[in-house]
């Protein structure tokens, strides 16, 4: 996840434009390997979660996600016309934990992404995350969406970072014990 100093990965009106606006900037070679836009899973992304705000305010990625990976989006109801023949967009009414379970299958052996704030806060309750990574931009929105504002089952200690420096982006990974 992309994210402000201030810890949003949004402003208030949703916008991410200035939180991922390192991605069109040359980075350096020892940037750590990792799918970006149009990238179609370099590090062995299996699946992503996101939830149902994420999926409307990207406008379903159009039924395919930019990385070419398949996306479950966590949702009280699937939306009007979805889901569409071709797409690699499926849905998931009955909660995260059933989320998760489809993500396990999904993804085999390949890596599992958490796409959304709500989908990470509650993963992170459930206990079932194994790795953070933020890329922290060197801007302050003030107010927006914040990345972890309602865990329910903090404080969580992190044992890290590793930290790879890039062009206006800092990478964090942490692990979660």
């Amino acid at each position: 996840m992309s994210v402000s100093l201030d810890g949003f990965v949004a402003d208030s009106s949703d916008g991410v434009e200035r939180v991922f606006a390192w991605y069109g900037k040359p980075q350096p070679a020892s940037q750590p390997a990792e799918p970006g836009p149009g990238e179609a899973g370099a590090a062995g992304l299996g699946v992503i979660v996101y939830g149902r705000r994420t999926f409307e305010v990207a406008g379903g990625w159009g039924g395919h996600h930019p990385t070419g990976a398949p996306v479950i989006v966590v949702t009280h109801s699937v939306p009007d016309g979805w889901p569409r023949a071709g797409s690699t967009v499926s849905f998931v009414t009955d909660g995260i934990e059933s989320a998760i379970y489809l993500a396990v299958k999904v993804a085999g052996e390949k890596v599992i992404a958490l796409g959304s704030p709500s989908v990470i806060q509650q993963c992170l309750d459930l206990g079932v995350v194994d790795h953070i990574q933020v890329k922290v931009v060197p801007l302050l929105l003030g107010h927006g969406v914040p990345l972890f504002g309602q865990l329910k089952t903090a404080p969580i200690e992190l044992e890290g970072p590793e930290v790879t420096e890039g062009n206006g982006v800092t990478h964090l990974h942490y692990r979660v014990p």
